[in-house]
């Protein structure tokens, strides 16, 4: 476990780092107290991350369930209702792990996966902007295009002009400039530039900054564009931030509906990250993913239990781990323990990282998940990759995660199914001689009702007189639909002086009595 802790150990500093301002966005764009989101990723980290059998997976409060949670707050009747959902809502997860639903991943095609990565990407960039610029109106949490104060990603990022901080603006390009010279430059000089990270480096330095510059003016930095991590004044102060579920809530029936969708939501954005970020890993390795639900049911069941808002494997994180060099779960783990103990010895030194070095440190996360080449890549793939790709980051960008991927998803199944509908049959026309058409028709391996039109199509537009040789030797699987077809089109082919030569494994069979009895389909009747 210890192999890699050259690598994981600063991984987890950059992992920590992103996830610290994101764990408090969440729990404020949820309607949360702000602690529920610490509490959220510190387990995610610290008992999820054991339990995982992903390597470099990292997990915490999920943004795509923040709506869910705002909403459910108010309709339960408070927080500590809320927390009774979210204890069941792990017992189902677990159950669902028992059950085998992890298997749900490996159905998603490879280009809504991308197309999920790079539309995060683009959101982290596009809702980091704000913050670069010192205008912290929306937390980092709230992904959502639209938001619950009316505006969208693009409005917030025009209102930004009228409210720049100078002093944010300046500390973030310098951070951007550190990442940028630490990444491509230091880091190929001397490998103690990689075991000190970047990020490190930049949220130092922006500490030192916000110090030595506060009550400037024009260059110094309020306290509203710092991170905002609660402060204990005492143990009974502390311990005073846990919240505990309301038990006597559990018979109320909308308990058990929220318990579900978190459930659902919390293990379908769990498995789609898992998918990511196996195709992200450099090593290639595969996520038990059944394993991964039952952690993960495990990490909501207890964060419930302390007042934690709910947890899912998350893709910023997780490509943040990636990026870093993390190696093992270790990076996860470390992570965890860092969120557990700077908010018990360090709250107040973490209160003085500006927002906008975060945000500077999340543009390159975002970049590198929504390359350009990427968009090269993928459409030099052809239109089969391309359309459900682009549509996936489309509708992620302009409603949300689980919408976007939704809308890839029923656009690759429409590409799935044009593309049976085109290759369910090869037809070639051999002869034209003497006015007479001798036309080969070979049959695809499977043929389903979806290649009914095709067929029907090829079959109504032959000409008279014609001879046709419909080859069924590489079909395995003949729809029922599809013999129906033959058999009517048998009668309309003695109208039209066309003959057919069935050929099959069994032989050839010219003009069949019977299509449905030759394939099997319905007993033959018996002689009297």
């Amino acid at each position: 476990m210890f192999k890699y802790i050259k690598n994981d150990l600063p991984a987890s500093i950059v992992v920590f780092f992103v996830a610290l301002p994101l764990c408090l966005g969440i729990a404020l764009a949820s309607g949360a107290p702000l602690f529920s989101g610490l509490i959220a990723g510190i387990i995610g980290g610290i008992v999820v991350g054991a339990l995982s059998g992903s390597q470099i997976g990292v997990s915490g409060p999920a943004a795509g369930l923040a709506a869910i949670v705002l909403t459910a707050i108010g309709t339960l009747g408070g927080y500590q209702n809320f927390l009774v959902a979210v204890v069941l809502g792990g017992i189902i997860q677990f159950i669902f792990g028992i059950l085998r639903a992890g298997i749900i991943a490996y159905y998603f095609p490879s280009s809504v996966i991308k197309g999920m990565l790079t539309g995060i990407g683009i959101i982290i960039i596009l809702k980091q902007i704000p913050h670069f610029f010192g205008y912290d109106s929306d937390p980092e949490g709230d992904w959502a295009f639209y938001q619950v104060d009316g505006q969208n990603t693009f409005s917030e990022i025009i209102n930004t002009v009228n409210f720049i901080s100078p002093g944010a603006t300046l500390i973030a390009i310098i951070a951007l400039a550190i990442l940028i010279l630490w990444s491509s430059v230091l880091t190929k000089k001397s490998k103690i530039f990689e075991l000190v990270q970047g990020p490190l480096v930049a949220v130092v330095v922006g500490i030192v900054y916000y110090v030595s510059t506060q009550g400037h003016e024009t260059l110094g930095i309020s306290d509203e564009h710092l991170v905002k991590v609660p402060v204990p004044d005492s143990l009974e102060s502390f311990l005073g931030f846990f919240s505990f579920p309301n038990f006597s809530a559990i018979t109320n029936m909308e308990v058990w509906i929220t318990a579900f969708t978190i459930a659902l939501v919390a293990s379908l954005e769990t498995l789609l990250c898992v998918e990511a970020t196996d195709k992200l890993d450099p090593d290639k390795r595969t996520t038990p993913t059944n394993r991964e639900l039952m952690a993960q049911g495990v990490g909501n069941t207890l964060s419930g239990l302390v007042g934690g808002l709910p947890v899912t494997q998350v893709i910023v994180r997780s490509s943040a781990n990636i990026q870093s060099g993390g190696k093992t779960k270790l990076s996860a783990i470390i992570h965890g323990f860092f969120l557990l103990i700077s908010v018990i010895l360090i709250p107040t030194l973490l209160n003085k990282i500006p927002l906008s070095v975060l945000a500077a440190i999340l543009f390159i996360v975002g970049y590198k998940l929504a390359k350009p080449s990427l968009f090269k890549t993928m459409f030099q793939s052809g239109w089969k990759q391309f359309v459900p790709f682009i549509v996936t980051v489309v509708g992620i960008v302009f409603t949300d995660l689980l919408v976007g991927i939704s809308l890839g998803l029923l656009v690759g199944i429409f590409v799935v199914l044009f593309k049976s509908y085109q290759n369910s049959h090869f037809l070639h026309i051999e002869d034209k001689s003497n006015g007479s058409h001798k036309i080969k028709m070979t049959l695809a391996e499977e043929v389903t009702f979806f290649n009914k039109g095709a067929i029907l199509k090829e079959l109504d537009s032959l000409p008279e007189n014609s001879y046709l040789t419909l080859d069924v030797r590489k079909t395995k699987y003949l729809d029922n639909d599809i013999v129906e077809i033959l058999e009517d089109f048998s009668s309309k082919a003695k109208n039209r002086n066309i003959d057919i030569m069935l050929i099959s494994e069994r032989g050839e069979v010219e003009n069949p009595e019977s299509y449905i009895e030759f394939f099997n389909l319905r007993p033959k009747k018996k002689s009297a």
